[in-house]
Order: structure tokens, then sequence, then C-alpha cells
């Protein structure tokens, strides 16, 4: 499996200023503005063919830009209606197909809604609809990093203790860490330096040293209410603790990929990328 020698930063994505947008133009903003990294948003649909795939691919090598990708918003793993959980399956499916064509690092998506299901009952239903997700996409010879996402809605599947549950033991699965949303799923308990370094703790509690050298992240400033998250906000508007964030990851020398979701993409993609190197 691909891994990373060092934390990269970039956008979710094509960056607001680039010119003409597509995803090659969006590579080469990308390395214009200094980051190294881009996650393709698939977010309302997988439109991107294979011949412009493998274009993407031969420039983001070129450039040295990392790729993720973000599956369809669509998906919901938990759904009563099986022609909906087939089509979320299909759509984590074609996400991490694509991904592979144009040498993606990573996919990530949010698995669903509870519904009427405990907890419990979502975990091993989700955790069974990706094992079976993986297991296709190995037989095809498709390796590529699988990653359900923590959430910041609380009627929403995702919190991290139920994805350390989810991809704990499952083959190149590792949950997709999103700080902004552990923090709006907490109602802003979550949001020291103490209870971000918890979450390291926890990580490598469960992984070892493999997630601490293989972390998907995004960050973006967020607001919240009592239901969890609300919107997402650029970093500077919101009450988010992004720096103590960047702290921790800098003392457990974290390697990967951080990804701004911010309305302002490389606007925060870059003032997080100077605030960690000046650490």
């Amino acid at each position: 499996m691909k891994l990373i020698n060092e934390l990269r930063f970039g956008t979710a994505g094509i960056p607001n200023s680039t010119p003409r947008p597509s995803t090659v133009n969006g590579i080469q903003r990308v390395k214009e503005l200094g980051l190294n990294a881009m996650e393709v948003e698939f977010v309302r649909g997988i439109r991107l063919s294979e011949e412009k795939a493998l274009e993407v691919r031969k420039v983001a090598k070129e450039l040295d830009v990392v790729l993720t990708a973000h599956a369809p918003y669509y998906i919901n793993l938990l759904s009563p209606d099986e022609t909906k959980v087939k089509a979320s399956i299909e759509r984590i499916y074609q996400t991490a197909r694509i991904a592979w064509i144009f040498d993606g690092w990573s996919i990530t998506f949010h698995s669903g809604y509870y519904g009427k299901l405990k907890p419990g009952e979502a975990i091993k239903i989700v955790k069974v609809h990706i094992g079976n997700i993986v297991k296709r996409l190995k037989d095809e010879g498709i390796e590529i990093w699988v990653r359900p996402e923590t959430t910041g809605g609380l009627a929403e599947f995702g919190s991290l203790e139920e994805l350390l549950e989810v991809t704990y033991e499952l083959e190149m699965v590792l949950p997709c860490v999103d700080f902004a949303h552990i923090y709006a799923r907490s109602r802003g308990s979550v949001n020291t330096y103490e209870a971000f370094r918890n979450i390291m703790c926890k990580l490598e509690k469960t992984f070892g040293k493999l997630i601490i050298n293989n972390m998907h992240i995004h960050m973006s400033g967020m607001s919240y209410g009592k239901r969890g998250e609300i919107k997402h906000l650029n970093l500077r508007e919101s009450a988010f603790n992004y720096k103590d964030v960047l702290k921790v990851l800098k003392e457990f020398n974290v390697k990967g990929v951080v990804i701004s979701e911010s309305p302002n993409l490389e606007e925060d993609a870059i003032l997080m990328l100077n605030y960690y190197k000046n650490l």
C-alpha cells in the first residue's frame, strides 16, 4: 500500500483561484500555491472518464501532488431501502476504481444515517459492507486506502469510536479523521490540546504506527448546534482550535494529508501549512 513520508496540505477540490476550473488545472494551481495535495471531489457524482483520469495521473505525478478522493454525498450504507444500499456500495466502489486509475492515495466517504438502528447494529452493518467493497477491489487488483470519515451530525453514523470498531482488522481500511467534525459532534467540548492528543492516542493504540504514518485528515472552521454540525466556516471565523490540532500532529510526527474543507479552500490550506511549518 502507498505511504507518504511527510505531512502534506491541500484543498478539498479545485482551488477557488483556479483559472478555467478543471481537475488538471486545479492540480497545477495547487502546485503554484505551494501546496502539495488535492482531494478530487465526486460529492455530486463521479464525472471523470478513465481517459481524463489518466491525464490527471500524469500531471499529478509530474508536479508531485498527492491526490485523494471524496465519494458522493448520496451514500447511506444503513438505509432500510436495499436499492439505496446497493447504489451506495457502487458509488464507493466506483470512487475507488477511478481514484486508483489516477493514482489516488486514499478515498473517503460518509457512511450514512442511523435511522432506527442502534449504534451497535449500525457498526456491524457498515463493517460488513466496507469489508465486501474491499474484497471486490482486491479481487480486481485495486489497492487504495478506503476510509469512512468521522462525521459531525449526531444523526450520522461516524463517531471516532464507531469508526475504530469498523476499521480495526479490515485490510486497506482506516478512518479519515475530520477534526472539525469531531469538534462539532462534541458540540465544542473536544477543542483542546489534550482532547486532540487523546484522539491521536486512541488511534495509535488501535492501529499502531500504521495510522500515525498514514493519516487522511480533514480540517475547516465549523459551526454547530444541539444536533452537531451546522456548516463549514473559514478557520478564522470559527472557535475550532485548529492550531492545537496542528501542534498535536507535529508532536506525533504524523505523515499523510491534511485537506482544507473551509469555504476559502486554499487560503486555509496555506494558513495551516505555514503555521505547521513554523512550529
